[in-house]
């Protein structure tokens, strides 16, 4: 039965477990203490942190998955400019997390479109529910939300990922293109639930920095490769928005991308020569890509516009989760970064408010 279109049976149905319910529903709300005050237009830290447990992890096709979970706790979906928070229900048990990724490079494969089935003992609780793509503090992307299960017990959680939508390129190119399934099995009780770890945080909270990324031995967290590590030439670097942007220059594009995919005004080098842009746009502190979004470009240099058009995201085990184009980029232009779309993305709190307003960034292309 999905948990947002439950209908009370009559008052004495309700009735009868009203006070387990309250009891519950006490521990769940002393679990998620009031929000900040005056939270900044920016990433901060939390009221409290929590841990996860782990349900296992699996091959789902190509993709490799980890299921994991926690308590249900409220987080932020984004709809064009604006967010809408959701919060947690008296019937919400967990929350339930998938993190899929390359197991050949261990790259985080961000995926907007990941969906769950849940059963115990052959009956049908959730049928292909769609799990928010999301960003979290300690866990980075990932896609999870609040779901109800029938109380304690063993179900089986089927996992599936559809074909990666976003670009792939370098050793990820013409793979994951086919569907996935990876199937689970969860042991739940309320009290081994209870046992994972949670801490307020009454003399951080508010803060402009954020929680350390969880160190997991059997998943990896998604990340960005540092300045110095990315391929190419670094041309620039920026901020807006809160968000942190690492531009780097190839002197050609990555397998998987065609010289025809870009929109760059004609001229200079042969197009299977021009030298490809990629803009790597990051979260500050942990440096977590930032999917979902829409970023353009503008290059002008030699009094003639080089390249004016769409970024397009792109995941590359060493460019990382990134929007890129190809485009006739040289020393001493200039370069001017857009971002036409707030990312789409879903977010714990300590994300909520950064990431949803931008300047142009406007920089000389170095070196």
């Amino acid at each position: 039965m999905h948990r947002r279109r439950f209908l009370a049976a009559g008052a004495a149905a309700a009735s009868v477990g009203l006070a387990g319910c309250r009891s519950l529903f006490q521990t769940r709300s002393a679990r998620s203490p009031p929000l900040v005050e005056d939270r900044p237009d920016a990433v901060y830290v939390p009221s409290h942190a929590e841990g996860m447990a782990m349900v296992g992890v699996a091959s789902a096709g190509d993709f490799r998955v980890a299921l994991t979970y926690s308590y249900p706790h409220r987080f932020w979906l984004v709809s064009g400019d604006s967010t809408e928070k959701v919060e947690i229900e008296g019937s919400d048990s967990l929350h339930l997390m998938t993190t899929v990724w390359d197991p050949e490079t261990m790259t985080v494969l961000p995926h907007g479109s990941v969906t769950a089935t849940i059963t115990r003992d052959g009956e049908r609780l959730t049928s292909g529910k769609s799990l928010w793509p999301m960003l979290s503090q300690n866990m980075g992307v990932h896609a999870g939300d609040n779901l109800e299960l029938d109380g304690d017990g063993t179900y089986e959680v089927e996992v599936t990922v559809p074909p990666l939508p976003t670009r792939r390129a370098g050793p990820l190119a013409g793979r994951f293109g086919e569907l996935g399934t990876a199937s689970f099995t969860l042991e739940f009780s309320q009290s081994a639930l209870e046992e994972i770890s949670y801490e307020r945080l009454p003399d951080r909270q508010g803060e402009r920095d954020a929680l350390d990324p969880m160190s997991m031995d059997m998943m990896p967290v998604s990340s960005t490769p540092a300045p110095g590590d990315l391929p190419g030439t670094v041309v620039g670097e920026g901020a807006s928005g809160d968000a942190r942007f690492v531009v780097s220059r190839l002197a050609s594009p990555p397998e998987g991308v065609s010289a025809g995919d870009s929109t760059a005004t004609p001229g200079g080098d042969a197009d299977g020569d021009r030298p490809y842009l990629a803009v790597s746009m990051r979260t500050p502190y942990n440096g977590y890509p930032v999917p979902q979004a829409s970023l353009s470009a503008t290059v002008s240099g030699g009094g003639t516009t080089r390249y004016d058009g769409s970024l397009t995201p792109t995941v590359h085990p060493d460019l990382g989760y990134h929007y890129g184009a190809v485009a006739d980029v040289q020393s001493g232009d200039d370069l001017t970064i857009a971002v036409d779309g707030v990312p789409q993305i879903a977010r714990h709190e300590g994300y909520e408010t950064a990431f949803m307003a931008f300047d142009e960034l406007s920089m000389t292309v170095g070196e």
